[in-house]
């Protein structure tokens, strides 16, 4: 009786290995590069980006990085093939940052969905979520996920401030994807 018992248990477990063994098989990576520009429109008459929380303002002191710290905003920029805001739009970046730095430091937390409305990439989005830390020349964001043609996406972007017209700016970014 136990020796049926025994060979049962293995056979159970053999079939549940069989049955659950992940496989690669249909699942190819690829790697997509690409650049495009960020147009993050904090002031005028149509801004791109608003705040829509922070705390009260009850600093006294000078620091402005410090005046702003905790302050979240809502952001919908437009993305484009080159800097100039009337070349081709590709897409939108969707999402959240926020001041997440007190002194010394200008840094956002990102929490960022960039989505294609055209080209090859049409219909397909990828997601970043960290720091950025904006006035070094040049900084890396990871990615953390993607639909479409990047589903299970992960990877980096590396961004560089093309130009700073007041809060106004426009964002290069080189990004590599590794998804299926």
């Amino acid at each position: 009786m136990a020796a049926v018992t025994i060979k049962l248990l293995l056979l159970i477990a053999a079939l549940a290995l069989t049955c659950c063994t992940p496989t690669t098989e249909g699942l190819k990576r690829s790697i997509t590069r690409m650049q495009f520009y960020m147009h993050d429109v904090v002031g005028g008459p149509n801004p791109t980006a608003v705040r829509v929380a922070g705390r009260l303002s009850n600093y006294t002191g000078t620091d402005p990085i410090a005046a702003l710290f905790g302050s979240v905003y809502m952001m919908d920029n437009p993305l484009t093939a080159t800097p100039d805001p009337k070349s081709a739009l590709m897409g939108r970046a969707q999402g959240i940052y926020a001041m997440a730095s007190q002194r010394d430091e200008f840094s956002l937390l990102m929490t960022l969905t960039y989505g294609f409305t055209g080209g090859a990439y049409n219909g397909s989005t990828f997601s970043v979520v960290g720091r950025n830390p904006v006035m070094s020349e040049e900084r890396e964001m990871p990615v953390l996920g993607g639909t479409g043609m990047f589903r299970l996406a992960r990877g980096f972007c590396i961004a560089r401030t093309h130009s700073v017209d007041q809060m106004n700016g426009i964002i290069g970014y080189n990004v590599t994807l590794i998804h299926y």
